[in-house]
């Protein structure tokens, strides 16, 4: 009797856990009696995932911000590693996290396994010298952009463009009046959401800066209501330790409903990353901001890494800027105060931006966890 295909998955935050999820669904339609191992969050536990390890045991970013947690990440990579070999997978699944899964990848594919990294790194952005790497490792990239597969076709990487899951999972019109009603927000004031981010460091380095900003607003605009959008209740927790002794301005604070609290806004603050992303998908002005430790930023300008001259997904997806976007010293009030107050009455967004949030959104809506589901079984039937 064959045994069933297991598949063996890694996620290191919120929008892996949420992609990882959906590929699992789309994966069991077609093979209803696979089964999932591996890190997962709550949403791939849920789609029926067993969790070795928990996605934020790894969700750290940055050269230097992850060196506090360096011994414990790779002793907890090395037993990951011997526990796939050990047990019978037939393909592993990275699911961003790229730093943490290509040397997994690269290990098991080495021991036999298919591998798949399952939304692109940044390569075609900055350190493009990790494509070599990339094509050590992994079998399959399936990308989430429609530009990143003709920058691995070059350098003889097989990728494949799956769309965006989120782009499936959002409506094309959202709802501001029905999703303030869910959230009991007020109906009848301008509504600023805050996103300070996934990840336990974005979170640290953007809450103060954020709703130091929300401080000069209601100063200027005494009726804007605010809503805080937090990943999780840890995040939240480190969310309230990174604001202690700032003023919130009554504003609400909502764990684990960032996209009801996009749909509500008028206008979002969003850390970088997927978020943005969301706010895009949600036709919502948005202004975005990215913060390293100075001495991670300082390396990246003194290495001349960055390729592009946009780091937002909005404005990388339209190849032009169309939200305002601010990194490192200008994440601050005095910056960020006047750009949301722009995006709020549309003097800081680029015309027609939001038929260009309209069109990026269609041009993802490709069915991707099915997409990608089908992509990884021919991989997988393929080596059979």
């Amino acid at each position: 009797m064959t045994r069933p295909l297991r598949f063996a998955l890694v996620a290191g935050e919120a929008s892996g856990d949420t992609l990882g999820a959906g590929l699992i669904e789309a994966l069991r339609a077609q093979v209803p009696d696979a089964e999932f191992v591996g890190m997962a969050g709550p949403k791939m536990i849920a789609a029926g995932c067993e969790p070795w390890y928990r996605a934020e045991e790894i969700a750290v970013m940055g050269f230097f911000e992850v060196l506090p947690h360096l011994r414990r990440i790779l002793a907890l990579r090395r037993e990951l590693i011997a526990r796939i070999e050990k047990s019978d997978v037939d393909v592993f699944i990275g699911i961003d996290a790229q730093d943490f899964n290509r040397p997994v990848a690269a290990a098991v594919k080495r021991a036999g396994l298919k591998t798949v990294q399952y939304v692109s790194p940044q390569v075609w952005a900055w350190r493009q010298s990790r494509v070599a790497t990339i094509r050590e490792a992994v079998d399959l990239v399936l990308c989430v952009l429609p530009f990143e597969p003709k920058f691995y076709e070059a350098h003889g990487v097989a990728a494949k463009f799956i769309g965006h899951p989120l782009a499936d999972l959002i409506p094309l019109q959202v709802d501001k009046a029905e999703a303030r009603a869910k959230l009991g927000l007020p109906h009848d004031r301008p509504l600023l959401a805050v996103l300070p981010g996934s990840r336990r460091s974005e979170v640290a380095r953007l809450s103060a800066p954020f709703m130091a900003t929300v401080e000069w607003l209601k100063l200027k605009r005494p009726e804007l209501a605010v809503a805080v959008a937090l990943a999780s209740d840890s995040t939240a927790e480190l969310f309230r330790a990174a604001t202690a002794g700032l003023d919130l301005h009554g504003a609400s604070l909502i764990p684990l409903r960032a996209r009801d609290v996009m749909a509500a806004a008028d206008v979002v603050l969003t850390a970088s990353g997927t978020a943005s992303l969301e706010a895009l998908l949600t036709k919502r002005p948005m202004v975005v901001a990215y913060k390293m430790v100075p001495l991670t930023y300082w390396l990246v300008r003194m290495l001349g890494v960055a390729k592009l001259p946009h780091f937002s997904l909005p404005n990388l997806l339209a190849g032009r800027s169309l939200v305002p976007e601010f990194v490192q010293n200008d994440v601050r009030p005095e910056v960020l105060g006047p750009a949301v107050l722009g995006a709020l009455d549309g003097t800081a967004l680029a015309p027609g931006w939001y038929d260009a949030f309209a069109d990026i959104h269609r041009q993802l809506r490709c069915d991707a966890s099915a997409s990608a589901a089908r992509e990884v079984l021919a991989l997988v039937r393929g080596s059979k």
